[in-house]
This record gives structure tokens, C-alpha cells and sequence, in this order.
């Protein structure tokens, strides 16, 4: 097995760091990687906005809810189509981006830049964790990076020297994430089969303990990531996507 098979087969979020900054060259060799990742057409639709100043530090970690405050820099990939349409202005063209579309693509670029570099910091002795909150509060997060109209945040890394050494967690089963061809529908008993690492997992059967709830899927669809939240955080998320002038549709 060789050295980058084991790199992304040992990863672990990781949310404690020593209080060491990353050295500039090193970020810059890290930031390199993630610009070669793959986008559509070329364009990179994207935009990298790097926190490493211990105030706003401090404020994105607040802005996560806590999350990370120890980290020595936080990073925050965005859909940019701004600069894009800049460039388009500046050449006589018009300005064909602002809609679902780019940002589907600009997600998927930016979610691709976002995985280059933590391949590339994990392999530099670098630990990171993926902050999904990024999309509960995505206005905030924009009025403290002063991001534009047509810039859209949907990433957001926290990322240092670890200071810990978590378990790794859990996995589904290979076959029951891989479709064969074509997608084949689940059975109950599959079902049972495929989720039962995760149920049996030591730290979410002390989960299900502690909240006093029946099973697993009753800690995540009645206490972490209940229907109610999930329509409100979409309907805020959508509000700003379309202030933000991502979802024209003329």
C-alpha cells in the first residue's frame, strides 16, 4: 500500500491544534495544491479567503459556533463568480454566471479545490476539520469576510499542527455505498446489514445512551439535524444564494 493510500485512509477530523502557526511556505505549497485541482473549464470559479490573524481567528470560530477557536487558520471556499463576470466586463462580454447552474459547478470546483488541500496539509503534518456550518450561517460568515455580490461561501476549514490524536470514525461498508452499474434499491435487511458498523460503533451507542433516545437515526433526526432547522437553515441559505445574485433565471 503505498504512502498516499495510507494518508487518506488514516484521516481524522481534527479539532484541538498546538498553538503554532503554519509557516508561509508551507501554506503556499498547500494553497498550490488546491488550485490544481481539477474545475469546470478551467474557469475556477472559486475563491479561497484565508483567516490567520488570532482576532479573526477567534471571530470565524464564534461565527462556527465555537468550533476550532485553537486552530492557526481558518479557510473559506467559496463559489466566486464575481471575478469571473470582472474579467467578462472588461472583454465586452456579458455576464452569463449569476445563476443555479454556476452555482452547482462553482460548489463542486470549490469542494474539489477544498479536498486538494487537505490532502496536501495532511501530508505536510497538518491536521483540518470540514465546518459544515458554513451553510447555518452563511450571511454572517459573508458580512465578516466582506464577500461581494456573487461570491457564496460553501466550505470552510479549520486547520493546524494536531493536538490530538482522535479514533478514527467509522465507515459504511464499501458495497453499501457502490452500485454496481446501476443503482440497486436497498432492503430492510441491507439496511440493517450496512448501518449496523455505525450502530454498534462504541461512541454513538454512548450517544444513543446518554440522549435517551431508541436508536441512531433518532439522534440525528430528532436532535442534531432535525426537520425543523434543516427548513429554516434552508430558507435563510436560499435567501442570501439569491441576494447574492445566484439564481437569475432571464
Amino acid at each position: 500500500m503505498n504512502d498516499t493510500i495510507n494518508l487518506l485512509n488514516s484521516h481524522r477530523s481534527i479539532r484541538r491544534f498546538q498553538d503554532r502557526p503554519i509557516e508561509n511556505d508551507k501554506m503556499e505549497r498547500i494553497l498550490n495544491c488546491g488550485m490544481r485541482a481539477s474545475n469546470t473549464g478551467n474557469m475556477q470559479i472559486y475563491s479561497v479567503i484565508l483567516t490567520q490573524e488570532r482576532k479573526n481567528v477567534e471571530a470565524m470560530s464564534k461565527l462556527h459556533f465555537g468550533q476550532c477557536s485553537s486552530a492557526a487558520a481558518f479557510m473559506t471556499i467559496c463559489v466566486d463568480v464575481n471575478r469571473y463576470h470582472h474579467w467578462c466586463r472588461l472583454r465586452g462580454c456579458d455576464e452569463p454566471y449569476g445563476n443555479f447552474l454556476w452555482l452547482m459547478s462553482g460548489t463542486v470546483d470549490a469542494s474539489l479545490a477544498a479536498q486538494n488541500i487537505c490532502v496536501a496539509a495532511e501530508s505536510e503534518g497538518l491536521g483540518f476539520c470540514y465546518l459544515g456550518t458554513v451553510m447555518y450561517n452563511t450571511r454572517a460568515i459573508a458580512d465578516e469576510l466582506h464577500l461581494p455580490k456573487g461570491v457564496v461561501p460553501v466550505v470552510t476549514l479549520a486547520m493546524g499542527y494536531p493536538d490530538e490524536s482522535p479514533e478514527l470514525s467509522e465507515r459504511l461498508p464499501l458495497d453499501g455505498v457502490v452500485h454496481n452499474e446501476c443503482y440497486s434499491d436497498y432492503s430492510d435487511e441491507e439496511i440493517d446489514r450496512i448501518h449496523k458498523v455505525r450502530e454498534e460503533f462504541p461512541f454513538n451507542k454512548e450517544m444513543v445512551r446518554q440522549n435517551k433516545t431508541e436508536n441512531l437515526a433518532q439522534i440525528f433526526t430528532q436532535i442534531r439535524y432535525p426537520k425543523k432547522d434543516n427548513v429554516a437553515i434552508s430558507k435563510a441559505l436560499l435567501e442570501f444564494v439569491e441576494q447574492a445574485g445566484m439564481m437569475e433565471n432571464e
